[in-house]
């Protein structure tokens, strides 16, 4: 099987490495006792962690929905291809019936456990889903899902509080760059940037029902960074702004890094390319892309026949 994290991106190691640096930094120029009660902070933290991971996993095996091929064959379709490309290692998904358009990844030990909320069901189709599923096994591929874990931990150690706000900030520098990571994962996992960016822009504006309604959030979207409070912002938040995301995917979309990842991680699937195609054209340079005609709009149910309100809790 083909296994790479070559995609991670460029700037997450870096970003690691100066943020754990930033805390020790600051443990070192406080004095001894700040120091004794750091290190006996993370490691409280890190149990605390485990312990509120080890709850949340077993609340969900008692009231989520499990994937797998018997009740949601469609969906464990796609979260076996995706597993299959992308090698996370061992992942429980589960279904939270939910009003969010969200997902999300957590866990220390294996298996690390991938959360979807069923709206995202009736907003994404089959692409778009390999996009966000991709999205999330990235997080786990690389490891985000317990250095999350960690790095927090040390990120909030006792310190005075203009430190304590450069932890943060340093701490969710950190967390954007594992999300342009992820989503070069979720790239990978569907294989076609217009299906890429069509997800993203849909998580922000899962109304969208035509293509008129899909530029007009993109160009929304597009606006966002224009703001400079928007950009301030950015810096006490986990994910970058979404059009920097779109951007950071395009630009990757075109490197020759990402074609050669993209064959070996087909070649896990037999070197078949998704069939799904984008339903939405996404106004970015595609001279090497033929142009194709979107699926005809089907509605959740058709797509997902399984998803109805008898079966959900």
């Amino acid at each position: 099987m083909y296994r790479s994290r070559a995609y991670r991106y460029d700037n997450e190691g870096v970003v690691l490495v100066l943020t754990v640096l930033l805390v020790l930094a600051v443990i070192v120029l406080t004095s001894t006792v700040t120091f004794c009660l750091s290190g006996a902070f993370i490691v409280a933290m890190f149990l605390l962690s485990a312990i509120l991971i080890r709850s949340h996993h077993q609340s969900l095996m008692r009231s989520a929905h499990r994937v797998d091929h018997h009740r949601t064959p469609e969906l464990a379709g796609l979260v076996a291809r995706c597993g299959l490309k992308l090698q996370p290692g061992q992942v429980d998904v589960f279904l939270v019936n939910q009003k969010q358009i969200n997902a999300y990844t957590f866990g220390v030990s294996s298996p690390k456990v991938l959360v979807l909320f069923t709206p995202l069901l009736k907003v994404m189709d089959a692409g778009e889903l390999s996009f966000i599923i991709g999205h999330e096994m990235g997080h786990v591929a690389l490891g985000h899902t317990w250095l999350n874990t960690i790095i927090g931990g040390m990120a909030g150690v006792p310190a005075p509080f203009g430190a304590a706000v450069l932890l943060y900030t340093a701490f969710r520098w950190w967390n954007r760059m594992c999300e342009f990571s992820a989503d070069r994962a979720g790239l990978l996992a569907c294989g076609d940037i217009h299906i890429a960016v069509s997800a993203l822009v849909k998580l922000a504006a899962p109304e969208i029902r035509n293509q008129r309604d899909f530029e007009r959030a993109l160009a929304a979207i597009d606006a966002e960074d224009d703001l400079a409070s928007n950009r301030v912002a950015e810096a006490f938040q986990s994910h970058p702004l979404l059009i920097r995301r779109i951007d950071a995917l395009r630009a990757y979309a075109r490197t020759a890094e990402y074609q050669r990842i993209l064959a070996g991680m087909n070649s896990n699937v037999g070197g078949r390319i998704a069939s799904v195609q984008p339903r939405f054209t996404v106004p970015v340079q595609t001279d090497s892309m033929p142009a194709r005609e979107p699926e005809p709009e089907l509605s959740p149910e058709e797509r997902w026949p399984w998803l109805k309100p008898k079966d959900l809790p």
